[in-house]
């Protein structure tokens, strides 16, 4: 296509969504933004599992990110963030339709392969790891930092953090420090590790399947181009991460790190020494609830509940702030200290919140 072509053409849109032979692809493009989501995206992407859902000829649902640098960095948290500012809704109708969305790509009747390849975080986390088949290859930097936003590790992230081995899930969700895609197998954020050379291969293959493939056929493809790693450098870890994060209390945690004189106890309580008190206190008590959880919808109806209390704190907006409007790296948290977060400051994460009560009952 010739530049004047493409100008009359116009942009590309933010999501494409086609089909490719037996697959339904969904790609979110918006690769200068690391393919970060708007709520009409998101919007986008559940129109398209309608039309794939019921098309016949669409045996299996392939989610991939546009350029090179990753699948989704999360969503969009600076029109969050404005929207915060002046008092407005977007929080409240984007996180109900995106943890909606979540469940439903849980539960999806056709198998859905997620390519979770470069940076995967916060929303791209919530559209990759509940799927079926999630591929992370050696370029896999996987992390859900939202504390140190004055958030919490939302879109589901709660009942995968839980379900880590040991405290490994504890530790990802207050440090939010970075997987790469063994550790993202290990954490069960990612089912197998395929070389990023080999994803044009198997993206083809996937393309190719048979009408009606099951599940156990789509893994049993994956695993033809898997390299069979199923553990990472966190997995040597564990005895020192479930020693010091075994702990229903942020002060105890706190406290283990500093009676441990290594030099990596020392790094990680730098690490949560630079986090939102209210954030970790809130995100580890979410941690411990889902624990007991029976389900992702139970889990991801507390996170809605949180979320909305978020939405209206100087926390959050303080901590976008820091991280992504001025870039200064300095937030003021509010309160600034651990032992000043009280059970009153968190009560209202956790209450019950009547009619915006998140609700799946969206027939499809």
């Amino acid at each position: 296509m010739t530049a004047s072509a493409a100008a009359v053409a116009g942009p590309e849109p933010d999501l494409i969504a086609r089909r490719e032979g037996a697959a339904g692809v969904i790609r979110l493009n918006r690769p200068k933004a690391i393919n970060a989501v708007t709520l009409e995206m998101f919007r986008e992407v559940d129109g398209a599992l309608d039309v794939f859902e019921v098309d016949p000829d669409v045996s299996v649902i392939l989610l991939e990110g546009a350029g090179e640098r990753g699948l989704c960095a999360g969503g969009d948290i600076r029109a969050l963030y404005e929207s915060s500012q002046v008092k407005g809704d977007l929080g409240k109708i984007l996180w109900r339709e995106e943890y909606i969305l979540n469940a439903r790509i849980a539960k999806f009747a056709k198998p859905y392969v997620a390519f979770m390849d470069g940076i995967v975080m916060g929303g791209g986390v919530g559209l990759s790891a509940h799927s079926r088949h999630r591929v992370v290859t050696e370029r896999t930097k996987l992390a859900m930092p939202e504390v140190g936003l004055g958030f919490f590790p939302d879109v589901g992230g709660t009942w995968l953090l839980s379900r880590a081995p040991g405290e490994i899930g504890t530790y990802f969700g207050l440090t939010g420090q970075t997987m790469n895609g063994p550790d993202a197998v290990y954490a069960g954020f990612a089912d197998a590790v395929v070389p990023s050379g080999k994803l044009a291969a198997l993206r083809e293959a996937l393309t190719k399947v048979r009408a009606g493939a099951s599940s156990s056929d789509v893994e049993t493809l994956i695993d033809g181009f898997a390299t069979g790693k199923t553990s990472g450098p966190v997995a040597t870890l564990q005895p020192q991460i479930d020693a010091w994060f075994a702990h229903d209390r942020m002060e105890e945690i706190i406290g283990a790190l500093q009676r441990d004189g290594s030099e990596l106890a020392q790094r990680t309580l730098q690490t949560l020494n630079e986090k939102s008190p209210r954030g970790m206190v809130v995100a580890l008590r979410l941690l411990r609830l889902a624990r007991a959880s029976a389900s992702l919808e139970e889990c991801l109806v507390r996170e809605y509940r949180a979320a909305l209390q978020v939405f209206a704190s100087d926390d959050f907006r303080e901590g976008v702030r820091a991280a992504v409007i001025d870039k200064d790296r300095n937030p003021r948290w509010s309160p600034p200290r651990i032992e000043d977060v009280t059970p009153a400051m968190i009560a209202p994460y956790f209450a019950e919140i009547g009619a915006d009560e998140l609700v799946f009952n969206k027939a499809k």
